[in-house]
């Protein structure tokens, strides 16, 4: 037998291998699913295996085993990058729980398609079609065409930010907490902001106290805080700007849109919270503190959840704020969450069109597909539907503000992770609400939606046009 043939039927063998068992099934079951639902299921499954470690007696640091609705709530939390928490992550948890939880926002934050095609890409195995079409899917991104390419540079992009931001954070923390304590709390709050996910380890200086204690610190806040802005314009804007460096013009319109869109909410809204909270939070602070506080304020709600500020004593009107940037979120194809910029400034752009009965949205002289102004509308409203179902339930059970669970309810569907202090006084059925809008606000409500559906469903025969009154 000539080596070609061996070759060849090693290869069948291998290929035989992979297609039984229980990667066969896995393999199996793939091709079933639609590249929506498999991504879908897929986080699924990590909320689940994450719930069963976390409850480990091993994952807390009284070696005992916590209970099932809160360690769910924690890795949904955790998986869908929010933040919200049963527990205290420093006080709760032990070093090997704290590393579970920290492993799930890594996967959360990137998706498991990215790390899945990057895995791909160094054991050297064949990427192929479905594969780039998760891919495609996973991130947003417009054309199938160089998904690889992208996944290696959100890899390599991630690694340069988050250690970038470990050893600068790292700076402030070893002279407090000791050389390898300190570049621990380096690490995971550096993967936390740049993921967007809101957990921290400041337990140690007060249960739930998040940076309020830092407050004053320019170090602190600022690397925070373009953390969490570089994680939540999207990969794909990645991608345009270091193709185009500094030559704008040469951007898509997506890029502009979203660089544009997050820029003014951050310094608009930043002006904003520091005139409404001016007479309430702000009294007593310098200069530096009031300015940095207004500008944390303003960018972690964009789905980061950290918080140098106590949120349960904001004014009524820095809470509307609030809720109003955790419901827009970040960007498509990023780790944060909310409808996302882009679907706002959609939106609005058509609002602005049907006043000025105009042909068309148009924007930096390109003109917005059909199809784009549909899908916006119905994140949109599927996002807000779910916030305000959830809203009235929880109304319905417990005894709340009603200020205080819109901005649960926001902040869970955003995958923001802010809380004026209400999420540990949740019972069973008003967290199953909260968990349930985590996994949509991070899969995206839509795509949770279509993960019910096969395939597109093509009308045979055009009904009758009816007629109705709007307005």
């Amino acid at each position: 037998m000539s080596g070609c043939a061996l070759g060849q039927k090693g290869g069948n063998v291998e290929m035989s291998f992979w297609r039984k068992g229980l990667f066969g099934k896995l393999y199996q079951v793939r091709s079933h699913l639609t590249q929506t639902q498999f991504i879908a299921y897929g986080f699924l499954g990590i909320i689940l295996t994450g719930t069963l470690i976390l409850m480990l007696p091993v994952s807390s640091r009284t070696r005992e085993v916590s209970s099932f609705i809160n360690c769910l709530l924690t890795a949904t939390s955790a998986s869908c990058v929010t933040g919200l928490a049963a527990y205290d992550t420093w006080t709760h948890w032990s070093l090997f729980g704290q590393l579970v939880i920290l492993t799930m926002i890594q996967i959360g934050g990137l998706g498991f398609v990215t790390i899945g095609v990057f895995l791909s890409i160094v054991l050297r195995r064949k990427i192929g079609l479905k594969e780039r079409g998760l891919m495609q899917e996973s991130v947003n991104t417009l054309q199938i065409g160089g998904v690889v390419r992208l996944a290696k540079k959100i890899i390599v992009g991630t690694m340069i930010f988050e250690g970038a931001g470990a050893v600068l954070l790292s700076i402030r923390f070893i002279p407090q907490y000791g050389i390898f304590q300190g570049i621990y709390f380096g690490i995971f709050h550096s993967i936390s902001a740049f993921c967007n996910a809101g957990f921290d380890l400041m337990g140690c200086q007060g249960p739930y106290s998040s940076l309020v204690n830092y407050y004053n610190d320019w170090l602190v806040n600022l690397v925070v805080m373009s953390l969490i802005v570089i994680g939540g314009i999207g990969f794909i804007v990645w991608d345009d700007i270091s193709r185009n460096r500094f030559h704008v013009h040469r951007y898509m319109l997506h890029t502009k849109l979203v660089l544009l869109t997050t820029f003014s909410l951050l310094f608009g809204c930043a002006w904003l919270f520091y005139k409404f909270e001016s007479q309430n939070l702000l009294v007593g602070m310098d200069t530096s503190g009031k300015i940095l506080t207004s500008l944390f304020s303003s960018v972690t709600p964009r789905t980061a959840g950290f918080n140098t500020l106590d949120t349960g004593s904001l004014t009524d009107a820095s809470k509307m704020l609030t809720v109003f940037l955790m419901f827009i979120g970040g960007s498509p194809g990023s780790t944060a969450g909310g409808v996302k910029t882009t679907t706002i400034v959609v939106l609005y752009l058509h609002l602005w069109s049907s006043i000025q009965r105009t042909y068309g949205v148009n924007a930096f002289g390109r003109r917005l597909e059909e199809d784009v102004l549909k899908r916006a509308s119905a994140i949109f409203m599927i996002n807000l539907t779910l916030a305000l179902g959830a809203s009235l339930f929880i109304l319905a059970t417990q005894q709340f503000s009603v200020m205080d669970v819109l901005f649960e309810a926001f902040s869970a569907i955003g995958t923001a992770g802010m809380t004026t202090g209400i999420t540990r006084d949740l019972n069973g059925p008003s967290r199953l609400a909260i968990i349930f809008l985590m996994y949509c606000g991070r899969v995206g409500s839509l795509s949770f939606a279509l993960s019910f559906t096969q395939h597109k469903k093509v009308a045979r025969v055009q009904q009758p046009v009816g007629q109705i009154t709007i307005g």
